[in-house]
């Protein structure tokens, strides 16, 4: 599902005009971008939860030349799935 099919899937289950729609999750997206600059955690209880992680300097190796390469430190943006999620994609058979 990409972006205008998710927007007419909320609007219509919403009831509501798509441009709303669309102008909500383009906040949403504002938001959740703005709260990981700040470092802060955002949680929609059951959904999902959205946090900035670190990831430590390492030391890896070139796959190519087997060369070792110091790899610097960074910020990763850490998305958990909530519970009603989790249960959702448990409650789809393994083929």
């Amino acid at each position: 599902m990409n972006k205008s099919e998710l927007v007419s899937a909320i609007a219509k289950r919403a009831d509501v005009p798509s441009a709303t729609v669309d102008q909500v999750l383009n906040g949403l997206q504002e938001e959740l971008v703005e709260a990981i600059t700040r470092g802060d955690k955002v949680a929609v209880p059951g959904l999902i939860t959205v946090e900035r992680g670190q990831r430590s300097a390492r030391t890896g190796r070139n796959p190519q030349t087997g060369e070792s390469i110091e790899i610097a430190a960074a910020h990763t943006a850490k998305v958990t799935a909530g519970s009603n999620l989790k249960k959702a994609a448990a409650a789809v058979p393994v083929n």
